[in-house]
């Protein structure tokens, strides 16, 4: 038994760092990193990753709640996963990230930041996934599920990001995400330093990126609010049929602009707590900034609005709805 949530809250190394159940072997990583691999021949192999940010606690235990089936075989492993608890020290302390967004240091990004705890654990998270993948099946398909919370409210509370691609999105992962009851399906336009635009990009993988809610600390979250999604990963690492979905037709949105903070007098026109997919009408004054407005020629919607950014930084992204 591999309780990889309480190991990485106690900074503790497993007595065994790789072993075999009934159904699957196993191999403990390093912190927040585990390795299960079906003895039966798999098609899919899925990198199902939470805690990028440290403050979003329902998709972690959403986890480790997986993890603990797999090896009590109350849940049988078909697929070939990694674990993934992102940033160890960020959970630890319960907050969102120490110094810098480790979701912005992808791609090799964190190499233009100064060396701390967080660009290693970037540095490392991408060298343990190019190796998961390249240890795959060649034959397997392959996915990432990035688990997060939101820190606001949201108007559709529970959505997806697809990272920029130039190929076709997959069936069965957009399947999965509709199975799921995301109320959202977002599109970015353009390449990003995200976790899941990393493993889009260098690996072809099927990537997205779910927020599931509203981030809340240990022991205060309701995980039947997330009971569709857990559902349904549940099925895809188990080769089970998807569930139906239960909600009215999912929203397709894409990002057709990014309001970028580019001066200490920047305001948004939008109140403090505004949720997401606030709507602006077509004229409406979304931000203004050093004497110009950002206005647009039709009905838009915003996404993470967040005026206190860095200067340089997205203080929100604006989305047009597609379908």
């Amino acid at each position: 038994m591999v309780d990889l949530l309480t190991l990485t809250l106690e900074q503790q190394t497993p007595e065994q760092t790789q072993g075999e159940t009934m159904g699957f072997t196993w191999q403990w990583l390093g912190e927040g990193l585990l390795q299960c691999t079906p003895k039966t021949r798999y098609r899919k192999t899925i990198v199902l990753s939470a805690g990028i940010h440290g403050n979003e606690t329902a998709p972690i235990e959403l986890v480790a709640n997986i993890i603990n089936d797999l090896f009590a075989e109350r849940l049988t492993l078909t697929e070939r996963v990694l674990f993934v608890l992102g940033n160890p020290e960020a959970i630890r302390q319960g907050v969102r990230y120490l110094e810098n967004d480790v979701n912005r240091m992808f791609c090799g990004a964190y190499q233009h930041l100064e060396m701390d705890q967080e660009t290693k654990r970037a540095a490392h998270l991408e060298q343990i996934t190019a190796q998961f993948f390249e240890q795959s099946s060649p034959e397997a398909q392959r996915y990432h599920y990035d688990l997060h919370t939101a820190i606001r409210g949201s108007l559709l509370p529970v959505f997806a990001l697809f990272p920029y691609q130039t190929r076709p999105y997959d069936d069965f992962l957009i399947q999965s995400l509709n199975a799921a009851d995301l109320d959202a399906l977002v599109y970015h336009n353009a390449v990003g330093k995200t976790f899941t635009h990393f493993t889009t990009e260098r690996f072809q993988a099927e990537s997205s990126t779910l927020e599931l809610g509203k981030a809340k600390p240990f022991g205060q979250n309701d995980l039947a609010e997330f009971a569709s999604i857990d559902q349904v990963i549940r099925a895809v690492v188990s080769g089970q049929a998807l569930p139906l979905r239960q909600k009215q037709s999912l929203r397709q949105f894409k990002v057709v602009d990014s309001i970028l903070k580019q001066s200490e007098d920047f305001q948004l026109n939008l109140s403090a707590n505004a949720p997401n997919f606030s709507t602006f009408q077509k004229g409406e004054v979304i931000a203004t900034q050093a004497g110009n407005e950002a206005i647009f020629d039709q009905q838009v919607w915003i996404l993470f609005p967040n005026p206190n950014v860095k200067i340089g930084l997205r203080a929100g992204l604006i989305l047009q709805e597609i379908g």
